[in-house]
């Protein structure tokens, strides 16, 4: 036994559903033209397009804000966000061996673009509006060149970096009222600006595309238009569309061998625009602002990546899309199997609930109630619903199939629904609520009525946990404490006390114990019959624990919470024996699947990680 040895195992990352679609060109298509990078929460996925397989790279510290692929496909460089006053690293990384070469840091706060020269000897990194320079990297030796501030004075910050289709030594930067030609003087250490003149326009530059002949480039604008701007003498050739800009702005482009561009507008619209007058030829409309445009390979085929975080690839000939990847674009609250198969699950999140398919990681059903947010949803034990809890204080119960309404309580609690368990005869569901109450709802063919109301706690209800028998249930609440409530005479049978949030409780499968576990990191074990302490083991090193779950038999349980770690625990050791690191948002729950096959955890950064369960045999 690993525990026993003092060993700690790894847990496994099998899949990770999610995509950061916020990051500008963070969607980029490898040449090998097998492989699609993208970053989530502080790691870059690299995922296969034919087996779906997916690596990580693990290195930041917070989270990836641009990333960037060299032309010959062999490094990988990725800039990350931190905070004000630290040094954000750009990291460069090793393609095939899925390996960090060397950590470049000399920007603060925020690293905005990267890109690199077309023979990688150069990478050119641009900092945020509070770091306002741009450096250029020697690959081969892993040290800055030099660097400058990004913009003059009386321009706006830069946030745009493109990189010559030719020549080593030449970059543009562009940005709000910006647009710079950069020529490297490697003898001198020094990069020399030339503004380029747009006339009378004044424009907020949001993404570039350089020509392979590199005698001019295309920049796209916040206002809606595309301006080509001559290489040589620097000056603007033309702009349009004049009349009909697109609507939120031009968020992203990609210059085809034609001579024709492809536009991702901030409205979600993707057009194939003739490249001499810019008139929309086709168009195709896809959810939420544009974000990343990728081609594969000669661009029959390429990638839009938007910011409500789908994937979408698209056919270049017939130019119709299909959704190849969709995942939750804000935190996810809660996860759950339903009984005995471990081939769905269900979260919940702002807006949506999703139901997805284990073996394909992939969406079967989203449930949309806009502009809500879900904080608890349960399938029922006989698989006829998916009951849910909402921060408008109404429980909504689904069909599962098709996610159809089946009926809805209103008034449920007064501030919000946070906590919800269904009985095993289905005829009771228990929920808790923003205010700290605990009602209990008999539930008919036809009826719902409120059968008892609970009041005991005077803070909001985290996590409800009901035993086999139905006769009994614990509440975990943020006040402190938690209850064992008799629910056939409706009374309290024992409360724990505890100088802590509780965050989540559970039944050990004996059901003469209980966990618990919240804000101040300490697991504890309790006696159900007198509510007595057992045992107290420290659960993290920092950061709050805000979900777990106990297999089948009891032997093990699982833990995550603000130090995104995933941690598997030995029951009666009260030890570590693996722990997850993949996560990089606070985990807000974690479910371990029926039989034992995955854990699945979910974050505030919206990602699914699915580990394997390991074999502890």
């Amino acid at each position: 036994m690993a525990a026993a040895e003092g060993r700690v195992g790894e847990l496994e990352l099998r899949a990770a559903i999610g995509f950061n679609g916020h990051v500008p060109c963070g969607l980029i298509c490898h040449p090998d033209k097998e492989h699609v990078l993208y970053p989530l929460g502080c790691t870059v996925v690299i995922q296969d397009l034919g087996s779906k397989k997916q690596t990580f790279l693990h290195g930041h510290t917070n989270n990836v804000s641009c990333v960037a692929v060299s032309r010959n496909g062999v490094y990988v460089a990725s800039g990350q966000v931190t905070f004000l006053g630290f040094k954000a690293d750009v990291i460069l990384w090793d393609f095939q061996r899925k390996e960090l070469l060397s950590r470049l840091s000399l920007h603060k706060g925020k690293v905005e673009g990267l890109a690199f020269s077309p023979n990688s000897l150069y990478l050119m990194s641009l900092g945020g509006q509070d770091d306002g320079s741009v450096v250029v990297w020697h690959v081969g030796k892993r040290e800055a060149v030099c660097g400058s501030p990004a913009s003059a004075r009386s321009a706006g910050s830069a946030t745009v970096v493109v990189c010559s289709s030719c020549r080593d030594e030449m970059f543009v930067t562009a940005g709000n009222g910006t647009i710079r030609v950069w020529e490297l003087d490697l003898a001198n250490r020094k990069i020399r600006p030339t503004e380029c003149q747009t006339g009378q326009l004044r424009r907020v530059i949001t993404c570039g595309k350089m020509a392979d002949d590199d005698n001019y480039f295309y920049v796209g604008t916040s206002s809606g238009d595309v301006l080509k701007v001559n290489t040589n003498n620097k000056l603007m050739t033309d702009y349009g569309p004049q009349k009909e800009k697109f609507s939120s702005g031009v968020t992203a482009l990609l210059l085809l061998k034609t001579g024709d561009l492809i536009i991702g507008t901030g409205g979600g619209i993707v057009a194939l625009c003739k490249g001499s007058n810019y008139k929309v030829m086709k168009k195709i409309q896809v959810q939420g602002a544009v974000t990343s445009l990728t081609c594969r390979g000669q661009g029959h085929h390429f990638f839009v990546g938007t910011n409500e975080c789908q994937i979408y690839r698209i056919n270049y000939t017939a130019f119709k899309e299909e959704l190849i990847a969709a995942c939750h674009n804000e935190a996810v609250h809660d996860i759950v199997f339903p009984l005995g198969t471990s081939d769905l699950f269900a979260t919940c999140s702002k807006n949506d609930i999703r139901v997805w398919h284990t073996p394909e990681n992939r969406e079967l059903l989203r449930i949309v109630i806009p502009n809500m947010t879900c904080h608890a949803v349960e399938f029922m034990r006989d698989g006829k619903s998916i009951i849910s809890g909402w921060n408008d204080g109404k429980i909504r119960a689904f069909m599962p199939e098709t996610g159809r309404l089946m009926y809805v309580i209103n008034h449920a609690h007064s501030l919000g629904v946070t906590a919800i368990a269904a009985t095993s005869d289905c005829k009771r569901i228990i929920s808790g609520g923003g205010e700290g109450q605990v009602r209990v709802w008999e539930i008919g063919e036809r009826t719902h009525k409120l059968g008892e109301v609970l009041k005991e706690h005077v803070s909001a209800v985290s996590c409800i946990k009901i035993k086999k028998n139905d006769r009994e249930c614990v509440t975990a609440s943020l006040d402190g404490t938690c209850i064992i409530w008799d629910i056939v005479r409706f009374v309290r049978n024992q409360m724990i006390l505890a100088n802590t949030l509780f965050k989540c409780v559970c039944y050990h499968p004996e059901e003469h114990q209980i966990i618990t576990s919240g804000t101040d990191r300490r697991i504890g074990y309790w006696e159900v019959f007198d509510g007595s302490a057992i045992r107290e083991v420290e659960g993290s090193a920092s950061g709050s624990i805000n979900g777990m779950d106990i297999t089948s038999d009891g032997a093990y349980f699982v833990t995550g919470g603000d130090d995104h770690l995933v941690k598997l625990w030995d029951y009666n050791e009260g030890a570590v024996t693996h722990v997850g690191v993949g996560h990089s948002g606070n985990i807000a729950r974690l479910k371990i699947c029926p039989g034992n096959k995955y854990i699945v955890s979910v974050s505030a950064d919206g990602a699914i990680l699915l580990w394997t369960y390991p074999d502890l045999h």
